[in-house]
């Protein structure tokens, strides 16, 4: 078990340490110039979108709106990332791996709007609805069955299986830790709730996202700010805490530079998932009359999980006092700092929220697992395996120590990762074709911009914006 440990931990160094983190950076720096800054110039947009999508003339029999498709990818980014993944992330690098984190969140959305935006033009007809991401992407915009195949497998084992067990262990820990429940009747309780879920199928995922997402996520923002609220005076404080630890000469004397970058650079990736190839298979789920709409909403998702959620743990957890002498670190150490701020009600409701976030990535993965597993046209038969081997796996996670799942998941996240980058970054040019042509309808007084895929030039394979197929969106 010792070798095993150590080769993953020697493949993982490796892949983000000299591959990963340099594709992310360079190719989302490279995302961020050719859109001329998309991230930030639309930004007032996207919270427009987000509001057209979410109203209910937008919600069509048997279609998932835009909003929907929102709360699936972030019903997945949403989870032991944003509470457990940055107490970590602290401790373990240190407060300035915030900065780092920030950083790559807003540099790491340009590469998502161009992944979601790719996602939404080589879409595929799934009866009413849609189906797609970087296995259809990189199977009709490259030529590359098998390529695409690999990422399919990658990504259903990364987030069907090993992130499944992941979010179902932070469950049975901060259960367990709150109230002292057995983790088995926890597991037993996931794999129920899992089970009504994911056999409904994608619809059913849609309506039990946009109802966790919102009220959840909100609730938690709420109390965040609240603790800031009451502890404004320490505000200027903690923003110091970061920068002077994000760039301070006693971090570079200590040789812990890198170290910190790269804890808050990977935590920032596993939160938001910006760039990994994950979102977009929610993104192509959506309705809309230009791929665009659902690239500029899938952005806004990246701000929301790092700039946002993630914030609000690491103010909670800066604004105590104590917390590196507590010698505690992931979800307890999130339940100890809330807990110090409101009283014991702290520990409970963190409980409650990683519970739900968590639930809600798990339903979330499960989705991208069966996304790709119908790109590899597996059976109705052999996707019912499918499921109860996801709903094993929650269970499992639930019962063991999943130290080894932790370091399994950055591997295969990394895979994952640099497949997509690389798809990505060949077929970008046809997302900032997209982009033109969108700004050139909003430019010329349209206000809802339909696309056409005749409209850029060498755009093939491409089933869902066919010149009848746009004009029906028109409409």
């Amino acid at each position: 078990m010792d070798m095993i440990l150590k080769l993953v931990d020697t493949t993982n160094t490796f892949l983000w340490s000299y591959v990963l983190i340099v594709m992310l950076i360079a190719l989302g720096l490279y995302f961020t110039f050719r859109t001329k800054f998309v991230q930030f110039r639309y930004f007032k947009e996207m919270f427009r979108l987000l509001g057209d999508g979410a109203s209910k003339g937008a919600k069509k029999d048997g279609k998932v709106s835009s909003f929907q498709a929102f709360c699936i990818s972030t019903s997945s980014r949403v989870g032991t990332g944003n509470i457990a993944g940055i107490a970590i992330a602290i401790i373990a690098g240190g407060p300035g791996a915030i900065f780092w984190m920030w950083l790559i969140a807003l540099i790491g959305s340009a590469s998502s709007f161009v992944e979601s935006t790719l996602a939404q033009i080589y879409k595929v007809k799934d009866g009413d609805s849609f189906r797609g991401g970087p296995a259809y992407y990189i199977k009709q915009g490259l030529n590359n069955k098998w390529l695409g195949a690999t990422f399919a497998i990658l990504i259903t084992i990364s987030f069907g299986f090993i992130f499944n067990a992941v979010q179902a262990n932070t469950i049975a820990t901060s259960f367990n830790s709150a109230f002292g429940a057995d983790k088995l009747i926890i597991g037993l309780v996931l794999c129920v709730l899992t089970s009504l879920i994911i056999f409904g199928g994608v619809h059913r995922i849609a309506k039990v996202s946009e109802t966790i997402v919102p009220i959840f996520a909100g609730l938690y923002i709420l109390v965040a700010l609240f603790i800031i609220a009451t502890n404004l005076n320490q505000l200027p404080g903690v923003f110091k805490l970061i920068f002077e630890s994000a760039f301070g000469m006693r971090e570079i004397a200590m040789g812990t530079m890198g170290g910190m970058m790269l804890t808050g650079i990977k935590r920032g990736l596993f939160s938001n998932e910006a760039g990994m190839g994950s979102a977009p298979n929610a993104a192509a789920t959506a309705d809309v009359a230009h791929p665009v709409e659902q690239g500029l909403i899938q952005t806004l998702g990246v701000f929301t999980d790092t700039i946002v959620i993630c914030s609000c743990t690491a103010f909670i957890i800066l604004l105590y006092p104590t917390y590196m002498e507590t010698g505690l670190t992931g979800i307890e150490l999130t339940q100890a700092a809330l807990s110090s701020h409101i009283g014991p009600i702290g520990n409970i409701f963190i409980a409650v929220c990683i519970f739900l976030f968590a639930f809600s990535s798990i339903v979330g993965n499960y989705y991208y697992g069966q996304s790709n597993m119908e790109f590899l046209n597996l059976s109705k038969k052999g996707l019912n395996i499918f499921r109860i081997l996801v709903i094993g796996m929650v269970l499992f996670g639930a019962l063991v120590k999943v130290e080894i799942v932790w370091n399994l998941a950055d591997v295969f996240m990394g895979l994952m990762a640099v497949i997509n980058l690389i798809a990505i970054a060949l077929l970008g040019k046809y997302a900032f074709a997209a982009l033109d042509d969108y700004t050139k309808q909003k430019k010329s007084g349209i206000k809802k911009p339909v696309f056409y895929a005749s409209s850029i030039k060498g755009l093939e394979n491409v089933e869902c914006w066919t010149d009848d197929n746009a004009s029906e969106k028109a409409i």
